[in-house]
């Protein structure tokens, strides 16, 4: 159970979540949201529409609504209301996962490793991310298995989680090719085709394992079986254009659910991908650096995509891209080429669907739980700020808060104990000394 002190949102100097959990708020009754452009991502805009949420679910949207009688009313007028970010590849939560004892450990759970205090997690909420696939690294040819997160406010990492229907944390399965797992390592692979058949062995061994006796668990081959039955999801890193079609034969071979994450070069392959049948969680970056394989990234992949038909998301790879920038990854992809609705449904609904959980949040409908935002404005406008992002009909960052504005504009370590607490100090100084 999530911590009443949290929920409530009382204050505890144990954690800097806690320091500015005060913006939480559990509503005892409907809350309606009044004469704002809201964006469902299940039809087009509705102007001067309302929202109502209650008991952490919407139970009215639409431009003729009924508030119930008892319900507190906002005016939300000039403001953009829609679903919160569904970042499909994120690393908030100083998350970790394989070590260097082997290429491929899909034993390792992200979710052991993760700080539910994390300062990163509330300063991702202050973009407007309230569902974020967290990630171990790429180095690994499997490097563990991921962690689906729910951006709750939370002391324990089942606090934040996001659950099967079975009653197991929900989460995919990282692997990648490419250069990142190619090392002098031993047991390592130093070329592509090896790290191929490393992994074509892995799985080969798997499908025999998940059809005998079991008389000995294998908790890595458990989890590949896993892979292999359609309930775990690969998120396979890989960015050249001849690395995703090695990873479309693999997909093809074993049959296993696949999402390319990054996919750097996917606009040369996205007819390939659209006839398959892949999804792309895509990233665009503006200043690739020093990564060979960025050398061929274009401003128009997600455009590309989009245009072949291809279910794309956007994703930032925290900190690759700041969690707080997400709105600026639906701009560039505009700038390429992107269709508007298209850009926030790739922020949104797109990657609700890739992770399977379109059926709860990513759009505004009746019935899906209460996870949204409010902007000041157009949503691809350079001026406009995230407000107010709610998870579960429960406000939990505010801009308007002095710790809210410090999450939304503060440094890389914003949120953490230390900056906290120096921004408290700063403000009790210059109140002394007025």
């Amino acid at each position: 159970m999530i911590s009443t002190a949290i929920r409530t949102g009382a204050v505890c100097a144990c954690s800097a979540v806690a320091l500015w959990a005060g913006a939480g708020q559990a509503q005892e009754r409907a809350v309606a949201f009044e004469g704002a452009t809201i964006h469902t991502m299940a039809g087009p805009a509705l102007d001067n529409a309302t929202l109502v949420v209650e008991s952490g679910k919407i139970v009215a949207v639409g431009t003729n609504v009924a508030v119930p009688a008892d319900a507190e009313r906002r005016d939300a007028s000039g403001m953009v209301i829609m679903p919160g970010i569904v970042d499909t590849h994120s690393h908030i939560g100083s998350v970790a996962g394989a070590d260097s004892s082997s290429p491929i450990q899909p034993e390792v759970r992200a979710m052991d490793s993760i700080n539910p205090r994390d300062a990163s997690i509330a300063k991702a909420r202050s973009g407007g991310v309230t569902t974020a696939n967290v990630m171990p690294g790429s180095g690994w040819l499997v490097s563990g298995q991921t962690f689906y997160m729910r951006l709750r406010d939370g002391e324990t990492i089942e606090d934040i989680a996001w659950f099967f229907p079975d009653g197991s944390v929900m989460g995919g399965l990282k692997m990648a090719n490419g250069t990142n797992p190619i090392r002098e390592t031993p047991g390592f692979p130093t070329t592509r085709a090896k790290s191929a058949a490393l992994v074509r062995a892995a799985f080969t061994e798997a499908k025999a394992y998940c059809g005998g006796d079991k008389k000995t668990v294998d908790l890595g081959k458990e989890v590949l079986c896993e892979v292999l039955s359609g309930k775990r999801l690969v998120h396979h890193h890989t960015h050249r254009a001849d690395d995703i079609m090695t990873v479309l034969r693999l997909q093809r071979e074993f049959g296993f659910k696949v999402l390319i994450q990054h996919g750097m070069e996917a606009w040369k392959v996205a007819e390939e991908l659209a006839v398959a049948g892949i999804p792309v969680s895509n990233i665009l970056v503006d200043s690739p650096g020093g990564k060979l394989e960025a050398q061929e990234s274009r401003l128009d992949t997600a455009a590309t995509l989009e245009q072949a038909g291809v279910l794309t998301s956007l994703h930032s790879d925290d900190g690759i891209i700041d969690s707080r920038l997400m709105f600026r990854q639906a701009g560039i992809a505009v700038r390429g080429g992107m269709s508007r609705e298209g850009a926030l449904r790739a922020l949104t609904i797109n990657g609700a669907k890739q992770l399977g959980l379109d059926d709860r949040v990513g759009s505004l409908e009746v019935g899906k739980d209460a996870d949204f935002i409010l902007l000041s404005g157009d949503p691809l406008s350079v001026y406009t700020d995230v407000m107010e992002t709610w998870v579960e009909g429960e406000k939990l960052f505010d801009r308007t808060t002095e710790e809210g504005k410090l999450l939304a504009e503060g440094g890389y370590g914003a949120g953490s104990p230390m900056e906290l607490a120096h921004h408290h100090w700063e403000a009790a100084e210059a109140e002394a000394g007025q």
